[in-house]
């Protein structure tokens, strides 16, 4: 592998359940209904296309841009105190870096991407970081990954990338990358998708510097 490609929500941070939690509480907020399809169904959704989800699909009584910024503005609060980095996930992507270019591509948008790599103390080692908010579309269309690809230089056939969930899963997959997928234990991946998709499934993040010397 030329380059590896991370994933940040559910894979270096244990941030689903946040996203959860301050997307429920909005939609409450405002008059709209959660429904037990929503949570997987926005995993891996850009910014823009979660909050339309919010609005046109659970009936939240604000704008989509109303939408985003009340629930980032929530999670870059929590963020602000320390992010909820995995454990070994830093020494992961450290251990990975010392081999070869790294690289981020994550449906989180920007602020709370920076926000993590500045308390990892990865900025440096993390040249690229992509947020589905600067492609055309979210997961599980393949547009992150390329473009992480493309600014990595790297061939994405010559790529592995790290993901969790069902739609980054498909999104590494389309793009054409080597999948490695670590599940997330509280929101796992459909077993179907995982095996047409993954060439290697760990049980821990601390698990990838090993497995990756086998691809």
């Amino acid at each position: 592998m030329d380059a590896v490609v991370f994933d940040l929500d559910g894979v270096l941070v244990d941030s689903e359940r946040a996203w959860d939690e301050v997307r429920r509480a909005v939609v409450a907020e405002h008059g709209g209904t959660w429904t037990e399809a929503a949570t997987r169904a926005m995993q891996g959704m850009s910014t823009p296309e979660w909050a339309a989800y919010l609005v046109g699909e659970l009936g939240t009584a604000l704008t989509a841009d109303e939408v985003a910024r009340a629930v980032v503005d929530e999670m870059a609060r929590r963020y602000a105190d320390a992010p909820p980095v995995i454990e070994g996930a830093v020494d992961a992507v450290r251990a990975v870096a010392a081999r070869g270019p790294v690289g981020i591509a994550s449906s989180s948008p920007p602020v709370l991407i920076t926000s993590f790599l500045e308390f990892a103390g990865l900025t440096g080692l993390v040249p690229v970081a992509v947020s589905s908010e600067d492609v055309a579309a979210g997961k599980p269309a393949p547009d992150v990954y390329l473009e992480a690809a493309r600014r990595l230089d790297v061939d994405p056939r010559r790529a592995a990338a790290v993901e969790d969930s069902t739609n980054g899963l498909r999104s590494a997959h389309a793009a054409g990358l080597t999948v490695v997928a670590v599940p997330n234990p509280h929101f796992p991946p459909d077993p179907a998708v995982l095996a047409a998709t993954a060439t290697t499934v760990l049980g821990d993040i601390s698990e990838l510097p090993g497995a990756l010397e086998r691809l």
